[in-house]
Parts: C-alpha cells; sequence; structure tokens
C-alpha cells in the first residue's frame, strides 16, 4: 500500500492502517466466531432448518470469477441447495457467461438472472462518468445487491452467502471504493448527469433495507470465511473438477470491470487496484511482498488489449471519443461531494450487526 490511498496511516515501524485493521478483524469475535472449531456445521445446520420444506436454503451470486464459483461448489459439496443468482448488465465476458453454464450445470445448480434495461444502465454509468467519481462499478453492484435480495425475499430464503472474504479482499480504500449499497447517491447522480428513467433499475433504499433485515431477516454470510479460503487452492479445484477456465486478473470476468481496474480508475484517478488485493493476499499468507511486488511491476493489462476495450467501452456507451477524453479529464471528484445516505447508515450499521449476532444464539 502508498499514499495513493489518501487516508494511509504509517507507525513508527512503517505499518500501515490496513495492517492493524487486518490484525483487529483476525482477533474479533466476530470473525473468530467464523473460523472456529463447529463455526461451519453450527452455519450448515442452521442454513438447512430454516430452509427446511422450501426449495432452497440459500442465495448466491455468480458472475463467472473465481470467488463466487468457489462458493457455488463449496455450498453442493456441503449438502446446501443454493439458487444461484447472475446478473447480466450487458458487459459479460464470453468466457465468463461460459463458467457459469458449464459450472451450474455440472453442479446441478438453478440460474436465475436478472437481465438490466440497457437503455437505463447505459444512461446511469454516464452519469457516473459525468459525476467524475471513482465509481464507475457502483451502477452494476447496487443492481447486484438488489436482485439478491429480491431473490431472497422471493424464495422466502434467509441466507445470502457472499463470495467476500478477509483472506483476499482486506484492506478496502474509502476514497477508491465507497457508496455501492447506497441508494441516495445513485439517485442524486442520476438526477444531477442522467438523461433518461431508472423505472426498471433493481434498486435497495433505506426502507427496502430494514425491510430485509428485520422483517425478512435476510443475513449476509461471509461464507469463505467459514470454509477456509486459499486462492491458489481454489482455482485448482475449480479447473480439475467443473472445467473452469480462468480469465486473468481479478475481476476480468467483465469487460467494464477489465476496463475499469486497469485503465480508468489508475489513468483518472492514479488508483491501482491490485495494491489491495495483493495486499491482502500478503497478509493472509497466500503471497510473499516480493511476489506481489513483481506483479506491480506488469502492466495492469496488455496495452492492445486496453486500446481495443476503450474503443469497445466509448461505443457502447454512445460517446464518441472526444466526449469521453474530455470526461476522463474533469478534475476527480468523490463520495462526499453527493448527497448520500451516510449520515442515517453510520448508526443502523453496527446495530444490524447485533440484531443479526442475537438472533443466531
Amino acid at each position: 500500500m502508498d499514499t495513493t490511498d489518501p487516508e494511509i496511516v504509517f507507525d513508527d515501524r512503517g505499518i500501515c492502517n490496513h495492517c492493524h485493521a487486518y490484525q483487529a478483524t483476525i482477533t474479533s469475535p466476530q470473525y473468530l466466531r467464523r473460523v472456529g472449531p463447529g463455526a461451519l456445521a453450527s452455519l450448515l445446520a442452521e442454513i438447512k432448518a430454516a430452509g427446511r420444506g422450501k426449495r432452497y436454503d440459500c442465495i448466491i451470486g455468480v458472475s463467472g470469477g473465481v470467488d463466487s464459483t468457489f462458493v457455488a461448489y463449496k455450498t453442493r459439496e456441503l449438502g446446501l441447495r443454493p439458487l444461484a443468482v447472475h446478473l447480466d448488465n450487458g458487459w459479460n465476458s464470453e468466457l465468463a457467461v461460459k463458467n457459469v453454464e458449464a459450472v451450474l450445470s455440472r453442479l446441478q445448480i438453478d440460474l436465475h438472472t436478472d437481465v438490466l434495461d440497457w437503455s437505463e444502465f447505459k444512461a446511469l454509468q454516464v452519469a457516473f462518468l459525468r459525476s467524475s467519481t471513482p465509481h464507475l462499478e457502483i451502477p452494476t453492484d447496487h443492481a447486484i445487491l438488489a436482485a439478491l435480495y429480491a431473490a431472497a425475499a422471493r424464495e422466502g430464503v434467509r441466507y445470502i452467502l457472499s463470495g467476500h472474504n478477509t483472506a483476499t479482499e482486506s484492506g478496502g480504500v474509502r476514497a477508491w471504493v465507497q457508496g455501492h449499497a447506497d441508494w441516495r447517491y445513485v439517485q442524486q447522480i442520476h438526477k444531477r448527469f442522467g438523461d433518461s428513467s431508472l423505472r426498471s433499475y433493481p434498486h435497495v433504499g433505506i426502507f427496502n433495507f430494514l425491510y430485509y433485515s428485520l422483517v425478512r431477516r435476510v443475513q449476509w454470510v461471509q461464507f469463505l470465511d467459514f470454509v477456509g479460503y486459499d486462492k491458489e487452492k481454489a482455482v485448482e479445484v475449480l479447473e480439475t473438477k467443473l472445467g473452469w477456465r480462468s480469465y486473468g486478473e481479478k475481476h476480468h470476468e467483465s469487460i467494464i470491470t477489465r476496463f475499469y481496474l486497469g485503465y480508468f480508475l489508475p489513468e483518472k484517478f492514479g488508483f491501482d487496484f491490485r495494491l489491495v488485493h495483493l495486499s491482502s493476499m500478503i497478509r493472509s499468507g497466500q503471497l510473499s511482498r516480493d511476489e506481489a511486488l513483481q506483479e506491480m511491476e506488469v502492466v495492469t493489462y496488455a496495452p492492445d488489449q486496453q486500446r481495443r476495450d476503450r474503443d469497445y467501452v466509448i461505443k457502447k456507451l454512445g460517446l464518441s471519443a472526444e466526449q469521453f477524453d474530455e470526461l476522463m479529464q474533469r478534475p476527480p471528484k468523490t463520495f462526499e461531494d453527493y448527497p448520500s445516505y451516510k449520515r442515517w447508515f453510520s448508526p443502523i450499521r453496527p446495530l444490524m450487526a447485533v440484531y443479526h449476532r442475537l438472533k443466531r444464539r
């Protein structure tokens, strides 16, 4: 990690706040409950009991990537009955689609696909480009959140098993990524910079969130923490047992995500997301610091592919090269520059965590 994270702080030994936060996380009661003896067995019994008599006992999101695919694999290996939910935002790579289809077919997992209205979604993505924030992926991520909640409510399922995990995804940088669950933030960006309706766009407002959490009692589970997640071993399992094929770097299963991480963030904001991912791998012991530094010497992804992606993204979003260049040159903005639910959600989140812990006792 370096000072491209504006909030980074190093102590007198050169250790940054992300490492201290990681240490606090892995020694916290909440984390120890996920990795302690009997934790997985207890979770499985809880999920199966809550899902008794229903078609499914949990919801999983699938993208074709390593994390979500390994969640799918482990749920079946452990005897769960998941419904897989996939969001089609118009940017899936051909390989990601093939991975999803092949894996779910072999695992005999039912798939529900939510297809976004392209004209609405395209306009929202362009609105985020015009906002000059580093949050081009929020339109996708918020819709995924809404799709998973909606599937859980529709099926009467209480558990959404997430591929987010402590081993490979600790140490997020607030300046780079925040606001994904914040419907007010999305609305305000659309209101100021959008030029179409959001009539069919799936979303989760503050009242939806309270309804799903308190009335339907839907909760998110960092499932990979429970099963123990080693990414290299996971890739080997997926390739040998499921015929899964690698797409390259983390999150490169989507064309827009590949472009966002490999071109948009570095070029406009000077952010290289590999710092977060590789640092997380070092902290969890899955990569050495020297190995990570060597990876950072390589370009984010092949320059020829970057040029092809840039031309494709510009054309697909209905922009000219001149319009895109002008948007890239606008002064950077942050999450704090626009209205959001932040002041409401900040006190609610710890209360919801306490609520779910009490429910699980």
